[in-house]
């Protein structure tokens, strides 16, 4: 790793959602943030059903410049299989991790510490070392034992935000990107990142 370089870990699982894992990182990178990488194995196959595209291990740089449909900026990738990777140890140095979308089994697997790939190691490891940690569930409806594990994640310290976009300015003629980019925004309000993805709430309304 760099000297002097500390990413955010963005994790993607496979919720139906990954154009508000698009969004989070082309906004992390347009604030010039440094990015550590986490696509699941449900994840790949759910942005192949949600964009047509493809994302390989071995063709990662490329995929991802086609996934966010621009050059990505410091970003590195770690396959999900890989449990000896940097972010699997409290050690390694990350600002903290935002896993979106969150899939019922990924917020059930942090939640009991179940660990069973590097999205699911680094989300704990960033939860025991105190760092920021948001969680963007997707599902709905949702059980009592989803709602258990949400519960169980906020009194461990992460941010459970909701992918609940907000129709600020634009209304009910809001466009699909306009709502994606409105909750993309409010992960980085909780990571503490600037951002211009959402017209803020001023006390006024038809304040456009």
């Amino acid at each position: 790793m760099a000297e002097g370089r500390t990413p955010w870990v963005v994790g993607v699982s496979g919720a139906s959602g990954t154009p508000y894992a698009a969004a989070v990182l082309r906004a992390l990178f347009e604030a010039g943030e440094s990015v550590d990488l986490i696509v699941s194995r449900a994840a790949r196959l759910t942005i192949l059903d949600e964009t047509g595209m493809s994302f390989r291990d071995g063709h990662w740089q490329d995929d991802l410049a086609a996934w966010l449909g621009t050059p990505p900026g410091d970003v590195r990738y770690w396959p999900a299989g890989d449990l000896a990777a940097g972010p699997s140890s409290g050690s390694y140095p990350v600002r903290g991790l935002v896993v979106v979308p969150a899939s019922t089994a990924a917020c059930a697997g942090i939640a009991i510490g179940l660990s069973k790939d590097l999205l699911q190691r680094a989300a704990e490891v960033s939860l025991k070392e105190r760092r920021r940690v948001v969680v963007v569930p997707r599902e709905t409806p949702v059980t009592r034992s989803h709602l258990e594990h949400l519960i169980t994640l906020h009194d461990a310290g992460a941010v459970v935000l909701p992918a609940s976009p907000g129709f600020y300015g634009a209304g009910a003629g809001a466009s699909a990107q306009q709502l994606v980019d409105f909750v993309a925004g409010k992960v980085l309000d909780a990571l503490g990142v600037p951002h211009t993805l959402f017209r803020r709430w001023t006390g006024e309304l038809n304040a456009n």
